[in-house]
């Protein structure tokens, strides 16, 4: 049987990217608690192919391989830029991509960055209720970073390494003991593809 995962897909399009720092900080210290395999994306990794795609079959095959990684992962991290008050147009072009029922029940943990705290309820305003369309179970703690919460492109404050480690307990309850919740339970990854517009 293979062991659990924890995935991580940044909202970012270029690098370096404290976005991304911010996601693979906490990916790697959920891996390292829990024993968890872990793996880290952003929309760099999914290159071209994803900004022309209106199904999960336009993807190349890289880009494929991303999607049924983060579908299939126990745990997700996920975290995007704010702009304008929200989350960057190709993060919810990609999320746009997934099956409705993709996400249920699956333990997502939400970060986000931005240029000032005017932007720190992006978490509460725009992630959770996207995340709550897939009835996915968004975890309590989310984590919001500003330019300060950094040196060179890594996490640096201690408020943020404390918020960062309030929200890595909260992944406990999903990889506690030799079995993952019920609720929790690995499902066949849904094939992705664009939602229908309703009329």
């Amino acid at each position: 049987m293979s062991n659990r995962t924890v995935v991580g897909l940044s909202g970012n399009f270029h690098r370096p990217s404290k976005t991304r720092s911010l996601v693979a900080n906490i990916v790697s210290r959920i891996s390292h608690q829990y024993g968890l395999d872990s793996d880290v994306f952003d929309l760099e990794d999914f290159g071209e192919s994803l900004g022309a795609a209106r199904s999960f079959r336009d993807l190349n095959n890289r880009s494929r391989q991303i999607a049924e990684k983060f579908l299939a992962a126990d745990v997700i991290v996920v975290g995007t830029p704010t702009y304008k008050g929200s989350y960057t147009g190709l993060f919810k072009h990609f999320i746009d991509l997934l099956d409705p029922l993709a996400l249920q029940s699956k333990p997502i943990l939400l970060t986000a960055t931005g240029g000032s705290d005017r932007h720190a309820l992006i978490i509460e305003h725009q992630l959770r209720p996207l995340f709550g369309f897939f009835m996915a179970h968004t975890l309590p703690t989310g984590v919001f970073a500003v330019d300060r919460d950094f040196r060179e492109y890594e996490v640096s404050s201690d408020h943020l390494h404390a918020r960062i480690s309030q929200a890595v307990g909260d992944v406990r309850q999903f990889v506690q003991g030799d079995q993952i919740p019920a609720a929790m339970s690995p499902r066949p990854a849904p094939a992705l593809k664009i939602a229908t517009p309703v009329s």
